[in-house]
């Protein structure tokens, strides 16, 4: 994918030749940027180009006029973001105006009906501002297709995975185009959940970028997918120094071993039956072994007939308890990478593709351990020791007790927590002002990334275990002394809701 200059000063020269997007820049070396349909660009250049401090009331007159339904606004900014903030130099920083897309929504379909449009309005404004930084860094802007190196449909696939395998942008690009027009999206999607869990590199957004990209398009629709896909692409393909097909870098390693050990998995790997006693030593396996010892313990508990639920349960605390030990960048983003293997796990077809992704993710847990020790102090904590609290009140009171407390005592709203759900109490009450708080009150990527994917995992543990994750997650959310977010407040006012 090429460089170019930013996609105004392209506007501006094409409004003075009294052409669009089509003509080259200035630069003749470089290439048009990417046009999308006829029936969203519209939409994509309302919101590329209204000022920051207009494009709500702007996107809001649209939506009020009946000009633009939820799915148009919400293709348009997964669009614009792909279109304008490059993935470069990590797959995070400005590009979490793409990544967070998916979070954004699980918030709306999650939130009352008067605030459903909160976050995805949060998310415009949140793009403007990506957007400023992009063009501050080098002016990225994602170029058209080099239509003269895309493969034919029936090589495309060889094509796009020898390119990713040498780590080539501009091979791996043609592909990837040919495979958006020609090919089933199950079978593009399995290999993008392969290489979303390759490598260490941006600390799981890889993988996050690959979950948010598959939950996006199945609901804007696989007609969008040919940027979606260029952009995931071309951020998977992110590395530092040399090539790394050409040498053996930590980020890599994993990946490069766990090949030949998922051939020790039994066949009948997912007919294993749920163990507790397994999942506290794949915890202590987490908490002391090195990624290598990790998927080692993984593959010895599936050869025992341990399930693949009782694993995810190991891996699912294993993440959220780092977020105790240190409630950092670092353990949040264990936390959300484990969300996205999993996701993609649900999502695979093959055997292969799914061991793959539970190894992955046992080896990165002491990864990011080991980079959390390299940031500063790690307190010692296990999560499976914790103690409920006595004697709190039941329902409702509880509740506000233990989101009350968050700002104060974390770790006391985290006994609340599960002594909330140990009692049997059901969650709804719980989630719902999780729910809401994070809407109302996150002003950044991460509240909303962490927020949406911890109360996804909740769903997926074994119900003895998600008490536990619940209290952990405490550690992150926000709780009801936090300020509104004023964009929430705008935002209300602009739509009259």
């Amino acid at each position: 994918m090429s460089f170019e200059r930013t996609r105004r000063e392209i506007l501006r020269a094409a409004a003075g030749a009294g052409l669009w997007l089509g003509l080259r820049p200035r630069d003749s070396a470089a290439q048009p940027p990417v046009q999308l349909s006829d029936e969203i660009e519209p939409l994509v250049r309302l919101i590329e180009e209204t000022p920051r401090d207009r494009v709500i009331e702007a996107v809001a007159e649209h939506v009020r006029g009946g000009r633009a339904q939820y799915k148009d606004v919400l293709a348009a900014l997964m669009l614009a973001g792909v279109r304008n903030v490059e993935p470069r130099p990590s797959v995070g920083f400005k590009f979490h105006a793409v990544l967070v897309v998916q979070s954004i929504h699980l918030a709306s379909t999650a939130a009352d009906p008067a605030d459903r449009w909160l976050p995805v309005f949060w998310g415009i404004d949140y793009f403007k501002d990506s957007q400023r930084r992009d063009e501050q860094e080098r002016g990225w802007t994602m170029s058209a297709v080099d239509e003269s190196a895309v493969p034919a449909a029936a090589a495309a696939r060889q094509a796009f995975v020898d390119s990713m395998d040498r780590w080539n942008e501009e091979g791996a690009d043609a592909a990837v185009a040919a495979l958006a027009r020609k090919a089933e999206a199950a079978d593009v999607w399995e290999l993008f959940f392969r290489y979303g869990a390759r490598d260490y590199r941006s600390i799981g957004h890889k993988a996050i970028d690959v979950a948010n990209s598959h939950r996006v398009l199945g609901v804007i629709g696989w007609k969008h997918a040919e940027p979606i896909l260029r952009s995931l692409a071309y951020a998977l393909l992110m590395h530092e120094d040399g090539n790394p097909a050409e040498r053996s870098a930590w980020p890599d390693q994993p990946w490069r071993r766990n090949q030949d050990l998922i051939d020790e998995v039994p066949a009948d790997w997912q007919d294993g039956k749920e163990d507790p006693d397994a999942v506290t030593e794949l915890l202590d396996a987490l908490r002391d072994g090195s990624e290598d010892e990790a998927a080692d313990k993984v593959v010895g508990l599936l050869r025992r007939g341990v399930g693949p639920q009782s694993i995810w349960d190991g891996l699912s605390l294993g993440a959220v308890e780092l977020l105790v030990r240190q409630p950092g960048i670092i353990a949040l983003h264990a936390v959300t990478t484990t969300n996205a293997l999993h996701y993609a796990y649900r999502f695979a077809r093959e055997d292969r593709t799914r061991q793959l992704l539970l190894l992955q993710n046992a080896a990165f847990l002491p990864m990011f351990r080991k980079t959390m020790y390299e940031r500063g102090q790690v307190r010692e904590f296990h999560l499976d020791a914790l103690e409920p609290s006595a004697g709190e009140p039941e329902g409702k009171n509880l509740v506000d007790m233990i989101f009350a407390e968050l700002g104060s005592d974390p770790l006391s709203a985290a006994r609340k927590t599960l002594a909330y759900g140990q009692s049997e109490t059901p969650w709804k009450p719980w989630i719902e002002q999780a729910q809401r708080l994070i809407i109302h009150k996150g002003t950044g990527a991460h509240d909303y990334k962490f927020g949406f994917a911890a109360l996804e995992d909740q769903q997926y543990l074994s119900p003895h275990w998600r008490p536990y994750y619940a209290a952990a997650s405490v550690f992150k959310l926000p709780g009801t002394s936090e300020p509104d977010n004023p964009l929430v407040e705008r935002i209300g006012s602009v739509l009259g809701s």
